[in-house]
């Protein structure tokens, strides 16, 4: 089996770093906040001081962060990534970042004698727990098939893209849609509510009709029910949403929807609801409605 150094146990690279144990992987894992790590070492990963100590003598390093500047901060320095890596690894980073830095690392573990994939998910944290992540993936075909023992455990499917670069572009585009539709649920519910319809009928509605949509699926019971636990949070949608923006621009493509989206998302983090999952967003309507969706006038 492998051994893999895992770099990141947040929402989602925490249940990954699992199932990989779980299949008998040797796993090493990192973690900013070095506390993350205890439950991963209780099922029996070793646990590393830095990034560096993670990446040095694994067959595969995967990197599952938050945003840019955090990728930048565990691949370069003396105790970074780059500094552990040996010819011949495979780097695989699952985090959505910009498609300019993912090119920039693809350079240098090439540099390094090493493969880079690019291989960012959906499927928020259900499917991290569960296995069934669906990957978009940037890089070489060889690279990517070396890997579908590691695929197949952590998710359900692989989509190659193209080279590096393709599966962060391919990521920032579905975002996009993520967002839209998700504001387009809370819109269909804020009328409906406003104007007396229950919002269970509603769903279901919505759920049997041609407007149904996962957004539906995943979000119309938390939204009613006003369970805004974490699976992906309205902050890091809106992170996504701030580099599709900025991948449209330098595309020079018109992208409307997007913009108001990232506008409405930027309102929720501003309204404070950043930390909770992105059905939140929900929130700025009830505020415009005065009323839950699940039918309570706001006090």
């Amino acid at each position: 089996m492998k051994n893999i150094g895992f770099i990141g146990l947040g929402t989602m690279g925490a249940p990954m770093a699992s199932n990989l144990l779980k299949q008998g992987f040797g796993v090493t894992v990192y973690n900013r906040t070095a506390a993350r790590c205890d439950p991963l070492a209780e099922q029996g990963a070793r646990t590393a001081s830095t990034p560096r100590e993670a990446a040095e003598g694994q067959h595969l390093v995967i990197t599952m962060v938050s945003d840019d500047n955090s990728i930048r901060d565990i691949y370069y320095g003396e105790d970074g990534v780059f500094a552990g890596l040996t010819s011949g690894m495979t780097v695989m980073d699952n985090s959505t970042i910009s498609p300019e830095l993912v090119k920039q690392l693809a350079v240098e573990a090439n540099k390094r004698g090493c493969s880079f994939i690019d291989a960012p998910v959906t499927g928020s944290k259900p499917a991290a727990v569960d296995g069934t992540l669906v990957f978009m993936v940037g890089g070489d075909a060889e690279a990517i098939t070396a890997q579908s023992d590691v695929f197949d455990t952590l998710g359900k499917k692989v989509l190659h893209m193209g080279p590096n670069g393709s599966g962060a572009v391919a990521k920032l585009a579905h975002n996009t849609m993520v967002g839209i539709h998700n504001l387009a649920l809370a819109e269909g519910f804020a009328i409906a509510a406003k104007a007396g319809i229950p919002a269970d009928s509603f769903l279901e509605l919505v759920q049997l009709g041609s407007a149904g949509s996962k957004a539906a699926d995943l979000k119309g019971r938390k939204i009613i029910e006003h369970d805004f636990s974490n699976q992906f949070s309205l902050a890091l949608m809106l992170k996504d949403l701030k580099l599709a923006s900025s991948l449209t621009d330098s595309l020079s493509i018109p992208a409307p929807m997007l913009a108001i989206a990232k506008s409405l998302f930027q309102a929720g983090q501003t309204q404070g609801y950043g930390d909770e999952d992105l059905s939140a967003v929900v929130k700025t309507y009830e505020a415009w409605i005065g009323r839950t969706i699940g039918g309570k006038p706001l006090e």
